[in-house]
């Protein structure tokens, strides 16, 4: 029978410096505790794994001081390894442990298998294992953006070694990553965006595909807000994003593409739906779709547009009340009084 997580876990803290010399290598013994700069393994000293039991707590538990973050020594292997599922993690600890494999469990116990690549299963894992954006890279990302009120961003994640790998004839790169939820119009989520980043620059990572997604997007798309009668579609998250800086309370949504954008699935309550078109042949095509299946299912159909590439360089380079002023005179009067942001 294989053994549960409290089992394995206790194992390792048996052994809990080789796990930490092993699995964290970045970093060093102090006294009665292992020294290093996070559970992914990074060189530092804000994370602390105790290497003895004591009055304090048993051995192998951690924490990280600088982002509250604590487990134990099966999450040291999880997010060291960049594993997603518990049955990898495990089988890691067992290798590491000398065990022997575990008995096969009867059919209907079995573990689920793992999901194929680029799967919505598969993407439905990274999202739950990311972690939420706030006081992270991806935060920081966005304000460089001129992007901070993150009301309703709730479909954004972090992932800090999220594997990139250019082509299949590549050795897979870690960088750190925003994730993004896809989801359908019942909130189900179907996949998954990641932009890399650059820690260093706080911006995209110097990769040649920064951006990717995964999953079943058709139709689909990143969701900010609820949507109701009156809503915005629009491609890029920067882009919708940087427009919800001064319509903070209008449910938007990210399709990702100019292509997906005309597929976009309209719910059942929208009466209004407001375009946000990027300034090409691309984004010019997509609107002219967007507006025909609109007004074909009776919907009213307002396209906003920027003055320069998209509304997240208008919103750099021209300021935000300029981009206020933009909306201002683009959205329905009506609009504009129930979900336009004040000047501060």
């Amino acid at each position: 029978m294989a053994e549960s997580p409290h089992d394995l876990a206790r194992r390792l803290s048996d052994q809990a410096e080789a796990v930490c010399r092993h699995y964290l290598s970045s970093g060093r013994r102090e006294g009665r505790y292992w020294l290093v700069g996070d559970v992914r393994n990074t060189p530092g000293r804000s994370m602390y794994v105790r290497l003895k039991d004591s009055p304090k707590g048993p051995a192998g538990k951690w924490t990280d001081a600088a982002t509250g973050e604590h487990g134990d020594l099966l999450d040291v292997i999880r997010e060291s390894c960049g594993l997603i599922d518990f049955k990898d993690v495990a089988d890691e600890a067992r290798v590491f442990l000398s065990m022997p494999p575990p008995e096969p469990e009867p059919r209907q116990q079995q573990r689920q298998s793992p999901a194929p690549h680029g799967s919505p299963e598969a993407a439905r894992r990274l999202i739950r294992i990311s972690q939420p954006i706030y006081g992270t890279l991806v935060q920081a990302y966005l304000r460089e953006r001129g992007i901070t009120d993150l009301r309703g961003a709730g479909s954004l994640h972090y992932h800090p070694r999220c594997y990139y790998r250019p082509d299949e004839h590549s050795p897979t790169e870690t960088w750190p990553a925003m994730i993004a939820a896809v989801t359908d119009l019942d909130g189900k989520i179907t996949g998954a965006h990641r932009t890399w980043l650059d820690p260093g620059r706080r911006d995209k990572a110097p990769i040649d595909t920064p951006r990717r997604a995964m999953g079943d997007l058709l139709g689909h798309a990143v969701r900010f807000g609820i949507g109701g009668e009156v809503m915005a579609a629009g491609e890029g998250i920067e882009t919708v994003l940087s427009l919800r800086q001064v319509l903070p309370d209008m449910p938007m949504l990210a399709a990702l593409s100019a292509a997906h954008l005309t597929a976009t699935l309209f719910p059942d309550t929208l009466r209004r739906l407001y375009i946000v078109r990027d300034n090409d042949p691309a984004g010019d095509g997509a609107r002219d779709s967007l507006i025909e299946r609109a007004n074909a299912a009776g919907i009213e159909a307002i396209v906003i547009s920027p003055e320069l590439g998209d509304f997240n360089e208008d919103l750099r380079t021209l300021g935000l009340d300029a981009l206020r002023m933009e909306a201002r005179l683009q959205v329905a009067p009506q609009d504009v009084a129930r979900f336009m942001a004040l000047p501060a």
